[in-house]
C-alpha cells in the first residue's frame, strides 16, 4: 500500500493508493502496519509536513518528495528553469502522459488559480498559462470596484449576464473557457483530449462536449512519478 500526499498551502490532503485503487484518506487514522510507502509533493508549508514524515519514520516507511524534472522517461518539461514549474502541474501533466499515451492533450487544474498546461502525442509539454481561479476572477472585481457585487447565491454558467450578478460570474466562467479555446490553437486545432481537476474541474469540464473530470489526478500523478522514477 502507498500513501499519497498533497500538501498545499492551509492543509493536507491524502489518498491510499493500492492494487489500482486511489482512496481518500483521514491523516488520523493511517493503518501505517500496511503502509509500504509515502510519496508526498508540497507547495505549502513544510511544517505542515513534519508530523506526517516523522510518524513514517517511526513506522519505518520509505518516504519520497516529488520534484520537477527536466525529462521524465519521454515526458518533456517546457520550462527552461524546470524548478519554476509548480509540481502540481507537473504531477498532473505527468498522469496525463501516462493514462492518454500518444495523445494531445489540455490539462486544466481549476482551482484557487486555475492553470491550462498543452501536452503533444510526443510527449512534449509546449507551456501552459496561469489564471486566476474563478472564485479570484470574481472577487479581485468585487473588492476593488464600487458598482460591481455578487449576491453569493448566482451560479456560474456560460450564458449572457442580465444582472450584475450573473454578468461577474457567467463572465469569468466564459473567460476561462476562451483561455481552453485557445489553447487548442497551439495543438494546430488537432484533436486533443480536455483533462480536468480541481474544485472548479467538474464545471469546466461540463462546458465542452468531449472532456474529462478526474478528482483524483494530481495523487495519480504522484503515483506515477513514483513508478516512472524508480524505473529511471
Amino acid at each position: 500500500m502507498r500513501l499519497l500526499v498533497d500538501v498545499g498551502n492551509t492543509a493536507i490532503k491524502a489518498v491510499l493508493y493500492n492494487q489500482g485503487c486511489y482512496k481518500q484518506c483521514e491523516l488520523n487514522a493511517l493503518p501505517w502496519p500496511q503502509i509500504n510507502d509515502m510519496v508526498f509533493a508540497c507547495v505549502g508549508s513544510t511544517e505542515l509536513l513534519a508530523p506526517l514524515i516523522k510518524l513514517a519514520e517511526q513506522h519505518k516507511v520509505t518516504v519520497y518528495e516529488a520534484k520537477v524534472s527536466a525529462k521524465l522517461e519521454n515526458l518533456k518539461c517546457a520550462y527552461e528553469h524546470f524548478t519554476n514549474l509548480g509540481i502540481d502541474r507537473w504531477l498532473a501533466l505527468i498522469a496525463a502522459y501516462v493514462e492518454l499515451p500518444k495523445q494531445h492533450c489540455i490539462v486544466v487544474d481549476a482551482g484557487t488559480a486555475t492553470t491550462i498546461d498543452v501536452l503533444n502525442s510526443e510527449g512534449e509539454h509546449l507551456g501552459g498559462w496561469i489564471l486566476p481561479g474563478l472564485d479570484l476572477m470574481t472577487t479581485s472585481l468585487t473588492q476593488n470596484t464600487q458598482k460591481v457585487f455578487d449576491d453569493g447565491q448566482t451560479p456560474f454558467a456560460a450564458e449572457l449576464g442580465r444582472n450584475t450578478p450573473n454578468g461577474l460570474k457567467n463572465g469569468a466562467l466564459v473567460a476561462t473557457v476562451g483561455a481552453i479555446e485557445q489553447a487548442k490553437r497551439h495543438l494546430n486545432n488537432e484533436n486533443s483530449c480536455l483533462l480536468f481537476a480541481g474544485g472548479y474541474g467538474k464545471l469546466l469540464a461540463e462546458q465542452f462536449a468531449e472532456s474529462e473530470f478526474d478528482s483524483q489526478l494530481v495523487f495519480k500523478g504522484l503515483n506515477y512519478w513514483l513508478e516512472l522514477t524508480l524505473k529511471q
